[in-house]
């Protein structure tokens, strides 16, 4: 089994079991913005590092039409009122439909809220990101699962994330001993890799065995590795049969 048959058939197998939500799919309610005037990303290393994350997560769930990844766009989470809203760097949604793309994210109309969402630190909101934000994810919208990293290599490593216990208490989740964190929402792995030569400490996502899932441009590279093996072998395989048929031809001359 080639390594790109081998992944797909772990994607499959891997991948959590959901119900569809109850709501309706909602592209745009008037009276609620769509955007503000904050930029998407912090930094460079925070342009990396959300980029990266949501290509890889983007390309796994694809094969779920049933999943939504959405990223820095505002999530509204009470009817009526615009000012309850947030705004994560990256979020997932299971049940409801991947297509069209919405403005927005609205709780009641879709009738789901986000499973997971993803925070990465900056010096202005690092503070709020792992405390406030952690009790208005979990507690007020709903959200399953929290997790916060510090995606600049020169700053101090910071890689937590917290969980609903199963009383409604916030529950920090635990880091395994290979530094990794386990999402039970998401059936994945997540830990980081230093990258020195772009100064970013990168959060990646691995499937329960440990497999990287890889970016687009990784894909291609495995794709483009996959053909030069093939070719090769394609190649041996016409010289063993030129080396064959030359012998069977001086064989034959001395008869």
């Amino acid at each position: 089994m080639n390594t790109i048959t081998d992944f797909q058939f772990k994607q499959r197998k891997y991948m959590p079991i959901f119900p569809k939500a109850n709501g309706k799919t909602t592209v745009y309610i008037e009276g609620y913005p769509g955007e503000d005037d904050e930029p998407m990303a912090a930094t460079g290393f925070h342009g990396v590092q959300i980029t990266t994350l949501y290509d890889q997560l983007k390309r796994y769930f694809e094969i779920n039409d049933l999943v939504r990844v959405g990223v820095d766009s505002f999530i509204y989470y009470s009817e009526g009122d615009i000012t309850k809203r947030a705004a994560p760097d990256i979020h997932i949604v299971f049940g409801v439909e991947k297509y069209p793309l919405r403005h927005s994210f609205y709780t009641w109309a879709e009738g789901a809220v986000p499973v997971a969402v993803f925070q990465f630190l900056t010096d202005t909101t690092e503070h709020q990101d792992q405390h406030e934000m952690v009790a208005l994810y979990l507690n007020e919208i709903g959200v399953q699962e929290y997790f916060a990293h510090q995606p600049e290599l020169k700053k101090p490593t910071e890689f937590l994330a917290w969980k609903r216990g199963s009383s409604g208490n916030i529950v920090e989740m635990e880091m395994e001993v290979d530094g990794s964190i386990f999402s039970r929402a998401l059936n994945l792995q997540f830990r980081y890799e230093e990258q020195p030569h772009i100064e970013v400490r990168l959060l990646r996502p691995y499937l329960p065995d440990g497999t990287p899932i890889t970016t687009s441009l990784e894909e291609q590279h495995l794709k483009e590795a996959a053909e030069a093996r093939l070719e090769e072998e394609v190649q041996r395989k016409q010289e063993l049969e030129a080396e064959i048929e030359q012998l069977r031809s001086q064989l034959e001359k001395h008869k």
